[in-house]
């Protein structure tokens, strides 16, 4: 079922309204919405010149651990500057409005805590947290440290992004977790994610095999798109505000 420019239907209402638990998950769209370039599109400038496949493996920090560092530094930086648009605020206010909610994302930046939602599971990490590559200790600290990379102030080890490398499995309490939410959940919401990056892509899928609607929101189409219970297709930061209000007149 697609977006009506008149008005949401009236079915959706009644399921977000009457729904005990809502699953989300949300892709790169919604932090492009807020200026976060997406993966393939951070790659400007002074970085054009390399492949990101090429400096999002643990093989590349082993033999340039300074160029990834500063390569994530930059993208740091891009997200700090970044805040969060009408889509996460308006996922926030949903989580208040339901007796559970669970927040799955596939971004590594932190706009969805800044907009105020809680219930957070990055299955990719958080590109602003940092730990060992040996005896994998987090740190607060790593930027007031002169080595470049930094050093881990317990073992000496080199300090790394805490995100989801290529050839690196997804933290298995996360995935067990999102997995869960998909299957328990109510109603499931698939927003601004290509449905394509496994494993995040089955969790929509999951939701859809054990009878739960789904709901699509998305102004592309996706692999996900022809078996969405109801598809909507146009920008988080327009649809979800709109959403919310239609649902909870908040």
């Amino acid at each position: 079922m697609e977006w009506d420019e008149g008005g949401i239907h009236q079915g959706l209402i009644a399921k977000l309204r009457n729904s005990n638990h809502i699953t989300v998950l949300t892709g790169a769209g919604i932090s492009a919405e807020s200026g976060v370039p997406t993966f393939r599109q951070a790659q400007s400038g002074l970085w054009a010149q390399y492949d990101p496949q090429q400096l999002a493996t643990p093989q590349a920090f082993r033999r340039n651990p300074r160029l990834v560092w500063e390569w994530y530094s930059w993208r740091r930086e891009l997200v700090n500057k970044a805040k969060p648009n009408p889509g996460h605020i308006a996922l926030a206010t949903m989580e208040q409005q339901v007796s559970r909610f669970t927040l799955i994302t596939q971004n590594v930046d932190d706009l969805h805590r800044r907009a105020g939602s809680q219930n957070i599971i990055a299955l990719h990490g958080d590109i602003l947290k940092t730990r060992c590559i040996d005896c994998r200790t987090y740190t607060e600290d790593a930027l007031q440290n002169e080595n470049i990379p930094p050093r881990c102030f317990h073992c000496g080890g080199l300090l790394r992004p805490d995100v989801v490398w290529f050839g690196e499995s997804l933290p298995t309490e996360a995935l067990e977790a999102a997995f869960t939410a998909a299957r328990e959940c109510d109603l499931f919401l698939s927003i601004g994610t290509s449905t394509l990056v496994e494993p995040a892509a089955s969790l929509p899928f999951i939701a859809l095999q054990n009878d739960i609607p789904v709901v699509e929101i998305n102004p592309e189409e996706t692999p996900l798109s022809g078996s969405a219970t109801y598809q909507l297709k146009g920008a988080a930061g327009k649809v979800l505000p709109e959403l919310v209000r239609s649902v909870w007149q908040v």
